[in-house]
């Protein structure tokens, strides 16, 4: 079987030093990113953009995205995922930088796209590193570390950049391009190249069909699908305005959101250490389960909060498809990268793309219960996959 990976472990390990420097990158990222995004639709509205064009900006990001992934799997190959990296980091800054001062919406939207090009870049080349780096036996807990700095990261975000904003609504992007050369010059420093402990020695790097052969990729993949259409479509665009239907204001939304992520926040190690211990089976499993018994839920819900326990149980999930997904996806490559990273980031982007429009079609056409039942479904589908997949026994490492 490709990239097939030893028993797991466990045994407690001390993960290599790399995970933790790529974490505070991936921190430095959301953190920015959070600073930024609140405040973009009113730096646009300056400019003369209306509601249309304003989520047009917003949506250019992640079309930039999923435009770009397929060639980020063979410039890592080519030039190097830490330099892929870093270049990534560089492109964001002087996106960011060049949006502080731009002069027009059409400015906007250009720099805009150079952010999505490089967000891109960072981020595959990141995931591909630390599938490189963590041992198969570690990548739960390393996803989980991973994915600690991006929740942090995100949860301060938002509040900093409102009070940047305070100052000049072109604060927070200047802010956030120092924070971005700070995370670039870090991974200079700090970041070795060559550390492959997680890459199986003298095995190539997998091609797209072989991995598309393998069950545990097309696993990961769609579970990486739900998740982008869960978090973008229903959580990030649906949520909000049944949250105001029943006459909440806006920051109400954001209470719930801050809730779901500290809870989130607060699992994503020990959801790390269970992918590791029990194996990447009932990781799936138990994730995908918990997070469409939620998504169901809500589909029947008419208190707010009653909302927010089930975006907490939803969060329960959501950590262990933080790390879950990704750690099969380091089996099935073998700790190499080229296509199968990208390919599996290229999933999530999807769901971000289409879901929001989709679960707002549904949502006007058919009703609200049917658009969360639309992400529920993504995630029943992902559950009975997971069901298929082959359970590895942990055993105690010598």
């Amino acid at each position: 079987m490709i990239g097939s990976a030893p028993p797991v472990a466990a045994a407690q390990q001390r993960l290599p030093r790399e995970v933790y420097v790529l974490s505070v990158v991936g921190g430095c990222v959301m953190l920015g990113l959070g600073l930024v995004l609140p405040v973009l639709p009113v730096y646009a509205a300056t400019f003369g953009a209306g509601p249309t064009r304003i989520g047009v900006l917003v949506a250019l990001f992640a079309v930039m995205r999923l435009a770009t992934s397929p060639f980020c799997g063979r410039l890592g190959v080519r030039f190097g995922e830490r330099r892929v990296l870093v270049a990534g980091l560089l492109l964001c800054a002087v996106s960011s930088a060049l949006t502080a001062f731009a002069g027009s919406y059409a400015q906007l939207l250009v720099f805009r796209s150079l952010g999505g090009i490089g967000s891109v870049l960072f981020s595959v080349s990141a995931l591909a590193t630390l599938l490189a780096i963590a041992p198969a036996d570690q990548r739960g807990r390393a996803s989980a570390v991973f994915e600690a700095g991006f929740l942090l990261g995100g949860i301060c975000g938002p509040a900093l950049g409102g009070l940047l904003a305070l100052i000049a609504l072109s604060a927070p992007f200047l802010a956030y391009a120092v924070l971005l050369l700070a995370a670039a010059a870090l991974t200079v420093a700090v970041l070795r190249a060559g550390r492959t402990a997680g890459a199986q020695p003298g095995r190539a790097v997998v091609g797209l069909p072989a991995l598309l052969g393998d069950r545990r990729y097309l696993v990961a993949c769609l579970a990486a699908l739900a998740q982008g259409w869960v978090l973008f479509g229903l959580r990030s665009a649906l949520v909000p305005t049944v949250v105001v239907a029943w006459r909440h204001d806006v920051a109400w939304v954001g209470w719930a959101f801050t809730i779901s992520a500290l809870v989130q926040a607060l699992l994503i190690m020990p959801a790390g250490r269970v992918v590791d211990r029990a194996g990447r089976r009932p990781a799936m499993m138990a994730g995908t389960g918990v997070a469409a018994a939620a998504i169901t839920a809500l589909a029947f819900v008419d208190s707010y909060a009653w909302l927010v326990v089930l975006l907490c149980v939803y969060a329960a999930g959501s950590a262990l498809l933080n790390a879950a997904p990704a750690a099969l996806v380091g089996d099935v490559v073998a700790g190499r990268a080229g296509s199968g990273v990208a390919v599996f980031s290229m999933c999530t982007d999807v769901g971000a793309v289409v879901g929001p429009v989709a679960v707002g079609l549904i949502a006007e056409r058919v009703g609200v219960p049917a658009a969360f039942g639309s992400g529920a479904a993504l995630l029943v589908v992902a559950f009975a996959a997971s069901w298929t997949l082959t359970t590895v026994r942990p055993i105690r490492r010598s």
